[in-house]
């Protein structure tokens, strides 16, 4: 065999990658764009653009020792986005939803 057909199929598969990847990235931009798009529209005409998860919330304090002392707060309210992505500073109220323990290390 020559050293061409080796050469040509790394080029191929080179290509395919790089389509690949960038058609991920591509279809996972058009998605970002569109749930903005949604969500600022819902925000300007309020229609529900944010929610509201009840949310457990505790500090994990790393002392000297190596022990880690838990501080908890009360469940409280948690503004959230109605999205499928963060935006305007918050989290979606899918995820904290799935996550109603939020964890802050110190």
């Amino acid at each position: 065999m020559s050293p061409l057909p080796r050469q040509n199929l790394r080029t191929r598969l080179r290509r395919i990658f790089l389509t690949a990847i960038l058609s991920v990235v591509g279809a996972a931009a058009i998605a970002f764009a569109l749930d903005y798009a949604a969500f600022r529209v819902r925000a300007a005409t309020n229609r529900n653009a944010f929610g509201s998860v009840m949310v457990r919330h505790y500090y994990a304090v790393l002392q000297k020792n190596g022990k880690t002392v838990f501080m908890f707060d009360p469940p409280q309210p948690w503004t959230c986005s109605n999205s499928f992505f963060p935006h305007a500073g918050y989290l979606p109220c899918w995820y904290l939803r799935r996550h109603p323990e939020q964890r802050t290390d110190i």
